[in-house]
């Protein structure tokens, strides 16, 4: 920039030449050159026209005179107007500097120093000699420190703490807030109040104490259950229902002491089914006993069960229902060989199987389903399958009546 500065010095710019004097006009005739003696040769003018010769008949009346207008006194004019701001006068050109060299790019070079230097402080710089302020138009925001405001502090916005920071800001809190809200509606909506939705616990375990009355027959004990791998080794079992008894209480429907374990209960209704396997060689009736006590009070008993081996006391196995003129009509008390006891926690239902030979012969030594049925037992009910018809029977029943309190059947009670 200095270097420009000065080249646009007054030496370093060669001076105009002064214009000639002007010459004054010849006196010399046209006819003088020859070569426009033609041209400058004088063209006749148009004829002159004759005088209009006076009308005949007398003289047109003379016009009125014009009055005159009245004249204003120059010490109080009606619309005057305040007399225009003088023009700023103009500062001579600096000796040595031609005038006609304003204009040139190296004399704007060399005058905009001051410009650069005040720009950084925040300051506008001055206006150029001759040149008028910049104009803002009405209703156009003029920014402090701007061009055209000389001597204004100039506004420095910080960084990130810009006008636009904050709204963009609430903007984004305000859609962040509102999807929150619609996903937890969504929610809400998809979980709670879909039909198809599980019940908590709580409404589960309720609904329970009516599912005896509510739900058909068919549903709780299905006219054929079928066992996939519920066989000793693995084997397919296929069990049929041959009797349904009517619902009833539970006086009579167990031994006295059965009967004394399961008061704590409660008894609010009792079903009870018999079926038959595939090869009808062995007969297992289940029963479902609903009780009346809450969640707190089946845990109670379940845990009662499991510590003091109630499940494998033979003087608690459940009694058979053998109904008369079915392949069951022979299955009585000397009969039952394995058996089992599901005290559910998650519905108020007790669910038990027995089961026994249908050709009536007594069973000497009775064991627990749970102990019929591991691998390798080598007792009558485990190398027959009783101990697999009662587990399996007693698995499925279970697994119905918490399919209809709501929940599904993810776990298995085993026998206490």
């Amino acid at each position: 920039m200095s270097t420009d500065a000065e080249f646009a010095e007054a030496r370093h710019i060669p001076p105009i030449p002064p214009r000639p004097p002007r010459q004054p006009a010849s006196a010399a005739t046209p006819e003088a050159d020859p070569h426009t003696a033609v041209l400058r040769r004088p063209v006749p003018g148009p004829p002159p026209a004759p005088a209009p010769s006076p009308p005949a008949g007398p003289p047109p009346p003379a016009a009125p005179p014009v009055p005159p207008r009245p004249t204003v006194p120059p010490s109080a004019p009606p619309h005057s107007r305040p007399a225009a701001p003088a023009a700023p006068a103009v500062p001579p050109p600096p000796a040595g500097r031609p005038a006609a060299f304003r204009d040139t790019a190296a004399f704007h070079l060399a005058n905009s120093q001051d410009v650069w230097s005040t720009a950084g402080r925040g300051a506008a710089p001055p206006p150029a000699a001759g040149r008028p302020a910049p104009r803002h138009w009405p209703g156009t925001p003029v920014r402090p420190g701007g061009p055209g405001v000389p001597g204004a502090p100039a506004r420095r916005f910080p960084a990130g703490r810009r006008p636009g920071a904050r709204v963009l800001a609430a903007a984004a809190c305000l859609v962040l807030g509102v999807g929150l809200l619609a996903g937890a509606a969504a929610g809400n909506w998809l979980t709670d109040d879909s039909p198809d939705a599980p019940p908590s616990p709580a409404a589960a375990f309720a609904r329970g104490h009516d599912v005896w009355h509510s739900t058909p027959v068919d549903s709780l004990f299905p006219r054929t259950i079928d066992g996939l791998g519920a066989g000793p080794g693995g084997a397919d079992r296929a069990w049929t229902r041959i009797a349904v008894a009517p619902d009833s209480g539970c006086t009579g429907a167990y031994d006295p002491a059965l009967a004394k374990a399961l008061a704590a209960a409660g008894c609010v209704r009792l079903l009870r089914a018999t079926y038959t396997d595939a090869t009808h060689s062995s007969v297992i009736t289940v029963g479902a006993q609903t009780a009346k006590v809450d969640q707190a009070g089946m845990m109670a008993l379940n845990t009662r069960f499991s510590t003091k081996n109630l499940g494998t006391r033979t003087d608690l196995m459940p009694l058979p229902y053998a109904p008369k003129d079915t392949a069951a009509e022979g299955f009585g008390r000397a009969q039952r060989a394995s058996w089992t006891v599901r005290v559910l926690t998650d519905v108020p239902v007790i669910v038990y199987a027995v089961s026994g030979f249908a050709d009536g012969r007594e069973a000497t030594a009775p064991q627990p389903a749970e102990d019929a049925a591991r691998p390798g037992a080598t007792t009558a009910p485990g190398e027959s399958g009783l101990g697999h018809d009662a587990k399996g029977v007693a698995d499925r029943i279970a697994a119905d009546f918490r399919t209809a309190s709501g929940i599904p059947s993810q776990t298995t009670e085993s026998s206490p």
